[in-house]
């Protein structure tokens, strides 16, 4: 399809109804060519009518185009009148005409449409008026008790990715367009409308095999008026199991019960093989196929075990089970790849390989970006990386009343549907920070009362999803918490963000931490790429310049915005670190990304030392959407910070690592995430007299921690020692520094140099 896009500004187009090809064209407006997936400002950047809104300050340009209005508009060749159109992802308001006529209207994001029409045979007008969605937003009043961060007030009723009003990771850029891809169909008489294949249970054989247990249910639509003349076929194959299962139909809808008995389970990384089996379900009529549908499909269970608070001494439980075996998680949040989401499917293959590469067997999907693709969960299917959904709500209160929750509830059943098929798909979560959010503001309203999460979502995950584990929140404020009985198991770390070691990190007890992180600024080459003059971070009166305001990311100038506080966080960062900040740039460059470095190290290492009574961490975050200054250990550009080299060694699945000192020694610890125990040897040196001060050999069990070794340090020593292992006739290292506060950036330098630990990217 070739596409065209027109636009104009809400004062222009106000009371002007363009519903043809000729319309808009007469209407004066200009015209673009466009590509779907597409969006108006992409159109306008790709055309040279605005500035690259990733560049310096032009982001706030795009404030100046939340009330236009935009026609996508093309022609289209029918040649049979079962033929429809789909539209994968319309952003967000929108009427659809054809030849002329009112066929559909949308008003989610997040949701498909199927667009019907009495076609012509031949040619055929499609016109999509997309309306601006912030003018939209004033159509629906959000109740008294509603909160939303300050940019966010419109996300409340409209169904679109949060993050795209203004998020401190993300600019404000209040897209509109056809995001997805639009696909000529054609509707056969008779159809495979649902799949869903479900591991009812598992069981281990005599001969150490396993058996699945399992039920394929299949929903159908049927052009014949009996049934009975229908039959529908499941069959599946992964190297040399099979199995196979064929059942007469009696109505549209049936399940299908069957075992395997030599069942090859999907596992997650480090755990195990992701098997897939090859699953092929077919609808006949009196042995003639009608439909087939195809997918990739791994035995296995989760659960997710959790109490309903805990305390500082561990009484309590967060952990997933797959396949009955407690699984320790080591992730990363997912933030939009791209702050214009029809951007995301060219930048998925590199995000996903980084993903693998760093060592991540869980991936949460946050709950204020849009609902990943198909491609996404593929991979990590055949990567063993578990996937947590968010339910796309974040860092508010939403409209607790019928009409929002009519909407929420279309949306959540139509990405179960389309997802739940999927091994790597964990947990359903209800959002993103709501239930901290009714405590924000002043509100202090019980979140156990809020039936979006409590009553909708979760029943909507029990309908049509049901063997997996639903959490109502994430941080999950259950009724012995909100009450006072005990602190939350699963928690986002993230405190005053000074000292990466201080009281708030070094004594928060969490099983769980499902969000936590540290700043680090992106390489010279990267920051040169987005801005005039990086090397200029603050103004004379120590404000950060305009251009760093914008990429922090702030959707305003004022100092005092609710964002503007991050550059000079990511600065007093580095001072608690080295007792200075380098005046040659590039030096102070390099200061921060040891600052977040040696932070996000040390949050996954404490929780790895801590296993079991920890579960796992979930660190903030891979990859930056967009250029700016972040948590993410990936920039923009695909340009690694010194951190990902550092998390990649901390996610080792066998890794050294020394504990906090107590009693004037550390313990050198071995961490085993291997479903199999390991013999190793190892040395540790140390930096400042090139002394190797602890070397031996040992077995580590499969699925530990456990002390191999100690060593004594001088209460004020600050010193690097390098950790060497050799397992398997592979070789491995790791790091760790004594008493890292106030200490002398030139010598940590040598030490990196030294040991090849110089990881820089971008300088």
């Amino acid at each position: 399809m070739q596409w065209k896009l027109a636009y104009a500004h809400h004062e222009q187009a106000c009371g002007k109804t363009l519903c043809t090809v000729r319309d808009i064209e007469r209407a004066g407006f200009d015209i673009l060519p466009a590509s779907v997936p597409g969006c108006l400002e992409k159109a306008l950047m790709q055309a040279g009518k605005i500035d690259d809104l990733y560049f310096s300050t032009n982001t706030l340009q795009a404030q100046k185009l939340e009330d236009v209005h935009v026609w996508y508009y093309t022609r289209i060749k029918i040649e049979n009148k079962n033929q429809y159109l789909r539209f994968a992802g319309i952003d967000t308001f929108s009427d659809i005409y054809v030849n002329g006529k009112l066929v559909k209207s949308t008003d989610n994001m997040f949701l498909p449409y199927d667009v019907d029409a009495d076609w012509s045979i031949g040619e055929n007008e499609v016109v999509v008026h997309i309306k601006p969605a912030m003018l939209e937003a004033r159509r629906f009043t959000p109740p008294a008790v509603s909160f939303a961060q300050k940019y966010n007030y419109p996300s409340l009723y409209i169904r679109k990715a949060a993050h795209m009003f203004g998020w401190d990771i993300m600019p404000r850029i209040v897209s509109a367009g056809l995001w997805k891809e639009v696909t000529l169909c054609r509707r056969k008489p008779d159809s495979i409308e649902q799949v869903y294949l479900v591991t009812h249970a598992l069981q281990k054989r005599e001969d150490g095999t396993d058996r699945a247990f399992a039920c394929c249910f299949i929903h159908t639509e049927l052009s014949g008026v009996y049934a009975q003349e229908y039959q529908v076929r499941v069959e599946g194959v992964c190297g040399e199991s099979r199995f196979a299962v064929e059942q007469k139909l009696w109505h549209t809808a049936a399940k299908l019960f069957f075992e395997v008995p030599d069942c090859k389970l999907w596992w997650p990384k480090n755990a195990g093989e992701p098997n897939l089996y090859d699953v092929t379900v077919t609808l006949l009529r009196n042995g003639t196929v009608c439909d087939t549908y195809t997918f990739a499909y791994g035995f296995r269970t989760v659960q997710l075990e959790r109490t309903q608070s805990t305390d500082s001494s561990g009484s309590g439980e967060f952990c997933f089970r797959v396949n009955g075996k407690k699984i320790f998680i080591l992730g990363t949040n997912w933030v939009p790849v791209d702050a214009l989401h029809c951007n995301d499917q060219q930048r998925l293959p590199k995000a996903l390989a980084l993903l693998d590469d760093i060592g991540c067997n869980m991936v949460r999907c946050w709950g204020g970006n849009v609902y990943e693709s198909d491609e996404f969960f593929d991979y990590c299917d055949r990567h063993g990386i578990l996937v947590w959904q968010d339910f796309a709500m974040g860092c508010a209160v939403y409209p607790n009343e019928a009409k929002f929750a009519q909407r929420l509830e279309e949306e959540a059943v139509c990405q179960i549907k389309r997802l739940r098929n999927h091994p790597s798909l964990a947990l359903w979560a209800g959002d993103n920070e709501c239930d901290l959010a009714l405590s924000w503001g002043g509100i202090k309203q019980d979140p156990n009362r809020n039936s979006l999460t409590r009553k909708v979502l979760r029943r909507c995950v029990e309908l049509h999803d049901y063997a997996r584990p639903y959490l109502p929140s994430s941080p999950f404020v259950s009724e012995a918490v909100y009450s006072g009985e005990g602190i939350m198991p699963e928690e986002h770390l993230w405190g005053p963000r000074d000292y990466f070691k201080g009281p708030y990190y070094r004594d928060t007890f969490c099983h769980f931490a499902s969000e936590t992180g540290y700043h680090g600024f992106p390489s010279p080459r990267s920051l040169h790429s987005f801005l005039q003059n990086p090397e200029k971070i603050f103004r004379e009166d120590g404000v950060p310049t305009d251009e760093y305001l914008v990429h922090a990311a702030s959707m305003e100038l004022d100092p005092k915005a609710p964002y503007a506080y991050r550059i000079k966080l990511a600065y007093d960062q580095v001072v608690t670190l080295f007792g200075k900040a380098e005046t040659d740039f590039a030096d102070f460059v390099r200061q921060s990304q040891v600052s977040q470095a040696e932070a996000k190290k040390y949050f996954i290492e404490k929780f790895r030392i801590g296993k079991w009574k920890r579960t796992g961490i979930i660190w903030w975050n891979l990859l930056d959407g967009w250029p700016q200054v972040s948590d993410a250990v990936v920039d923009y550009d695909y340009v690694r910070k010194l951190a990902y080299h550092y998390i990649k060694r901390s996610q080792q699945p066998v890794c050294l690592m020394f504990d906090e000192p107590e009693n004037g020694k550390i313990r050198l610890m071995a961490v085993n995430d291997l479903p199999e125990s390991k013999q190793l040897s190892y040395t540790v040196r140390r930096f400042s007299d090139d002394t190797a001060v602890l070397s031996g050999q040992c077995t580590v069990a499969a699925d530990t921690a456990a002390e191999i070794g100690s060593l004594a340090i001088g209460e004020q020593e600050k010193e690097f020692y390098y950790i060497q292992w050799t397992m398997d006739a592979e070789h491995y290292r790791n790091h760790y520094f004594t008493n890292i506060i106030d200490i002398d950036y030139e010598a940590y330098m040598r030490a990196l140099e030294k040991f090849g630990m110089d990881e820089f990217e971008g300088f």
